[in-house]
């Protein structure tokens, strides 16, 4: 009878590892499931509707069209972001004293081909800001108020010289990511 129960120990002991190692596989594979539906499955294909893709928009009678605004939004496409290679480190003049100023500036874009544009005319971009950043002085730039002045006025500069250029303005927003002043 002591052998009998020696027996059934043993044999639970055994069947005690593969069930953890059978269990630990199966949380494994749902987890790589999971995680490759996450990142392959998205729903933007990044193909924009009726833009020379051959897919058509509709013809405006359709009950199934798409609303304006969604339609709009896939036309624009995805936020891209160029960085300028070296931040923009110049002097203004102030009240008391002129300081110096560095600022990280990015840009924010619609589409791959309005990013192959702002990167083939990073040299003129850059001369843009620069001729825009000149012209601020220290007292504007110490209030956010200022900031968002010189970063709207940027903006407003960058794309009038892009239009001028490509026909397109390329530039949604300009984005300090950082900035500093001495």
């Amino acid at each position: 009878m002591a052998e009998q129960e020696l027996e059934i120990e043993e044999g639970g002991k055994k069947s005690k590892p593969i069930i953890i190692i059978a269990a630990v596989a199966i949380v494994l594979l749902v987890a790589a499931g999971a995680g490759y539906y996450f990142l392959m499955a998205g729903d933007d294909t990044g193909i924009p509707i009726g833009d020379d893709t051959g897919i058509p928009v509709g013809d405006g009678e359709s009950a199934l069209q798409a609303p304006q605004d969604a339609v709009a939004a896939v036309k624009i496409g995805t936020a891209l972001y160029v960085a300028m290679p070296r931040p923009f480190v110049f002097n203004v003049p102030g009240s008391s004293k002129d300081r110096l100023v560095e600022i990280k500036v990015q840009l924010m874009i619609r589409g791959s081909n309005n990013q192959e544009q702002a990167r083939m005319h990073i040299p003129l971009i850059e001369g843009t800001l620069l001729k825009t950043f000149s012209t601020a002085n220290a007292d504007d730039l110490a209030t956010e108020a200022g900031k968002i002045a010189i970063r709207s006025s940027a903006l407003k500069e960058v794309q009038n010289t892009m239009l001028d250029i490509s026909g397109n303005k390329t530039v949604e927003e300009v984005l300090f990511t950082g900035f500093v002043m001495q």
